[in-house]
């Protein structure tokens, strides 16, 4: 999921199916938006990342430090 506000990139799961990770991102959407999150886009892929949650601000200050 990617929000505006906070600028984040949130990753849930795991899932054993592509319908099990639909089916449960409205309980993800309802818990991120009663912290206050705005303006959330769900996108369902299949991924490993190494982190779950990327804060955006962070990032592109750590990729202007090199």
């Amino acid at each position: 999921m990617n929000t505006v506000v906070p600028r984040c990139t949130y990753y849930f799961g795991p899932f054993d199916s592509r319908k099990e990770a639909q089916l449960s991102r409205t309980a993800y959407v309802e818990d991120l938006y009663e912290e206050g999150v705005r303006d959330i886009v769900v996108i369902v892929k299949q991924c490993q990342p190494d982190v779950l949650t990327i804060f955006q601000d962070e990032a592109e200050l750590q990729i202007s430090s090199f």
